[in-house]
């Protein structure tokens, strides 16, 4: 399998290089030169596979002739050793739960693997620089993944002021440590100028000339591409659970960045059994404005409620049109696209626990919302435990939610907020150390 950028501008690259380059030569992003397709006899076998040989037929062409099978099988097993469940939220409504990873939140699932991969093909004894962007839970599952991991360490930068306090507290919990492998920074700026911030240091030459570096965002192929594995999951359990249906599941996917729903869309170019995707946003609505208009237009992004969403110049973008070949009216076919209020995710989080007793947080209410007018069976990626946006949810409901040890363990800890200028030279500095 080679992997070929999105700008065609660089030749093909193995996997390994994909995977520790993070973004091509040429300012691109790296997609699989083809995408395999599963066979007739894989997808009827979907429902009686587990979620580990699930994850292994999904990923396997990506890696093969690069990872001995046995250890490709123990990364797998060792990555995605917690439950992705289908739970029926009301008639016809499932909400994929994506957060019992070791973070609760949805990004546990690529960082992990990914950092699994990473320490599988490392070769010599240079550590490796892991920077990341975060608007919220990126930042703490690549920390929690590459947290001890030999021969790495881990630079995040996050918008100070910008995460939750929840947030902020699993980011900064490993800063404290006098050896440690990761530092959390609070940029002094939005989202946007942590990504712009990034992509100036992927792209400095004499930087990475000393500096071994590779991106933790879906950007990344390694942390991209087991996204997919969810959502053949979730086919699996829609089929073999209490639904026991055949039908084509429409898809709603929370998005800010984008790589969730690019992950779907490469899913169902593999054989994914999906009538549609919703691609539901906050007021950050660049994609959505794009499928009415066909004009993609990035802006600054706006603060909201759901802020791991708040992104106004999503990356995975190009890699959408490369599905796509930019063409808008075929993309049109397969993503359907909402955006939606801070009030809307305060509404639905009330009426949700009101009518059928489930808790939302506020990215996962903006997909419940984008997908409960759709025809059943629909699904919602539920992206977030609900305790990680407690300060949001609790005044909603009423009530106190039970806070799982992950989450209390982190707030335990003491802060150490590490702050950092928003320009280039402080990043600099920081990667420099």
């Amino acid at each position: 399998m080679r992997f070929v950028t999105t700008r065609r501008q660089a030749p093909p690259v193995s996997f390994k290089t994909a995977l520790f380059d993070g973004l091509a030569p040429d300012g691109g992003l790296y997609v699989p030169e083809t995408i395999e397709r599963w066979s007739v006899w894989d997808l009827d076998r979907l429902p009686h596979r587990t979620l580990t040989e699930i994850a292994m037929r999904a990923l396997r062409p990506f890696t093969r002739g690069e990872l001995d099978a046995t250890v490709f099988e123990a990364v797998i097993a060792a990555a995605l050793d917690f439950p992705i469940p289908l739970v029926p939220v009301m008639p016809g409504a499932y909400a994929l739960e994506l957060f019992h990873g070791p973070t609760l939140a949805f990004k546990d699932i690529g960082a992990r693997v990914m950092a699994r991969l990473m320490a599988s093909l490392h070769t010599g004894d240079r550590a490796l620089t892991v920077l990341a962007a975060t608007s919220g839970d990126t930042g703490s599952a690549v920390a929690h993944a590459f947290h001890e991991v030999p021969y790495t360490r881990v630079v995040v930068l996050y918008p100070e002021g910008r995460v939750s306090p929840t947030q902020e507290a699993q980011l900064t919990m490993f800063n404290g440590e006098e050896k440690g492998n990761v530092r959390a920074y609070a940029l002094a700026g939005s989202f946007d100028d942590c990504h712009r911030l990034t992509r100036e240091a992927f792209a400095d030459a004499g930087l990475r000339a000393h500096v071994p570096l590779t991106s933790a965002n879906s950007v990344n192929v390694g942390r991209l591409l087991p996204q997919m594995v969810y959502y053949f999951h979730a086919s699996a359990q829609l089929s073999h659970g209490a639904a026991r249906t055949v039908a084509p599941a429409v898809f709603c996917t929370p998005s800010g960045n984008f790589g969730n729903l690019t992950a779907g869309l490469m899913a169902k170019r593999a054989g994914l059994n999906v009538a549609q995707f919703v691609a539901a946003t906050n007021v950050n609505d660049v994609i959505p404005k794009y499928l009415a208009t066909g004009r993609f237009e990035p802006r600054a992004s706006v603060r909201t409620l759901a802020n791991a969403m708040d992104v106004g110049n999503p990356s995975n973008f190009e890699r959408m049109l490369w599905l796509y070949d930019g063409d808008v009216d075929a993309m049109r076919l397969d993503i359907a696209a909402t955006a939606h209020t801070d009030q809307d995710v305060r509404d639905t989080i009330k009426r949700v626990y009101e009518s059928y007793g489930y808790l939302l947080d506020p990215h996962s209410a903006i997909a419940f919302r984008g997908v409960e007018s759709s025809p059943p069976p629909r699904i919602f990626l539920a992206t977030a435990h609900p305790a990680k946006f407690a300060e949001v949810v609790e005044p909603i409901v009423g009530r106190r939610i039970d806070m799982p040890a992950p989450l209390a363990d982190a707030l335990a800890k003491p802060r150490h907020i590490l702050k950092m200028d928003a320009t280039y030279e402080a990043v600099k500095a920081a990667l420099d150390a």
